[in-house]
């Protein structure tokens, strides 16, 4: 299993869940590797700044357990540990970067495994138009890695629950003290569909026109 996942907070997500899973009893042992330097990096950080872990972080801890590790976790570190990883066998899991599969070790997984029916990648975060990560949750059976054609023979799931963004609903309510005051509002970060819908919503609720620059536009402020 491939999960291509972004370093700074989603990676950490993965691993806290799959050891809940595995604590539970709900999934059984299984090997998991965490492929990116970045996330493994991070990953200690978070580890050295207990004072700021949740209420289950810190029952782990009373407990002589970890939110951040479990058995059958590894965290590879070098260039050699990576490759290894495409020649061994049996069942595992590699978590790594990046997140939407533009760079990164995450490549060199997809270029050995999407070709092989028995792998299956989980998506969980967004896909920018463009990027490998949306071709492969759009459904191609054909894709491009380090200038070659790969067949896409790997089974593909999406996650969405994962997203750290708020939704419509949210950003709605995020606007409404803000609203009184007639700010300008840009809506950068989004598709057209969404970000149509969104300044419809801004315009219905605050009577707020927000601007949709496109890509290179300059605005003064």
């Amino acid at each position: 299993m491939l999960i291509p996942a972004f370093a700074l907070g989603r990676t950490q997500d993965l691993i806290f869940h799959i050891g809940e899973f595995l604590r539970s009893g709900r999934l059984k042992s299984i090997n998991v590797y965490v492929d990116s330097p970045m996330a493994t990096a991070i990953t200690d950080i978070y580890k050295r700044h207990r004072e700021v872990f949740d209420e289950r972080a810190t029952q782990l801890l009373a407990q002589h357990l970890s939110a951040l590790n479990f058995p059958g976790l590894t965290y590879t570190r070098t260039v050699d540990e990576s490759k290894r990883l495409n020649v061994a066998t049996g069942s595992m899991v590699i978590i790594s970067a990046s997140g939407m599969c533009t760079g990164g070790r995450i490549l060199h997984h997809l270029y050995h495994g999407l070709s092989h029916p028995e792998t299956h990648v989980v998506i969980v975060g967004y896909q920018g138009q463009g990027t490998l990560g949306r071709r492969l949750v759009d459904g191609a059976r054909q894709v491009t890695i380090f200038r070659e054609e790969v067949p896409v023979r790997a089974r593909i799931h999406t996650l969405g629950g994962f997203s750290a963004h708020a939704g419509q609903s949210g950003l709605v309510d995020w606007a409404a003290p803000l609203a009184p005051s007639k700010p300008r509002v840009f809506l950068t970060h989004g598709e057209d569909g969404p970000r149509n819908a969104l300044r419809a919503q801004l315009r219905a609720r605050f009577q707020l026109d927000a601007a949709m620059p496109g890509y290179g536009e300059e605005v003064e402020l």
